[in-house]
């Protein structure tokens, strides 16, 4: 091994605003806090940060001609509680779940689902179940 992943680093015009919708997604502490960066997450973990970025521009997916460049998969217990939670929150439902894969033959009904996010930055996510 050469290293070990310490930080997921999302960019964002509001470190501090997405960083709590994060924390209160996940159930984690805000770690530290500065000027143009917050960290959520406990001690000896990996942290999830936010970097402020003026300029950010969010992808538009799912639009084919441009990158999601990731996302985070998010596993729930009970869908319908968590959708209502990050609607709340300040999340966007994106065009896209495993019922349109089940309906377009790319996926076997009745595995996993998931449907897919917008954090209130853009960065895409999903809510994924057994």
């Amino acid at each position: 091994m050469i290293g070990q992943l310490a930080n997921l680093v999302l960019e964002t015009r509001d470190p501090q605003a997405l960083a709590q919708f994060y924390s209160e997604l996940l159930g984690k502490p805000i770690a530290r806090v500065d000027r143009d960066w917050v960290d959520v997450g406990e001690p000896q973990e990996m942290l999830l940060s936010f970097q402020l970025a003026p300029e950010y521009e969010p992808p538009r997916w799912p639009d084919p001609a441009s990158s999601m460049q990731f996302h985070l998969d998010i596993w729930v217990q009970d869908i319908a509680e968590a959708e209502a939670k990050v609607l709340a929150l300040g999340a966007t439902r994106l065009p896209w779940s495993s019922d349109d894969e089940v309906a377009q033959g790319l996926r076997p009904a009745g595995a996993n689902g998931f449907r897919v996010y917008a954090d209130p930055a853009g960065h895409p996510f999903c809510l994924c179940w057994d």
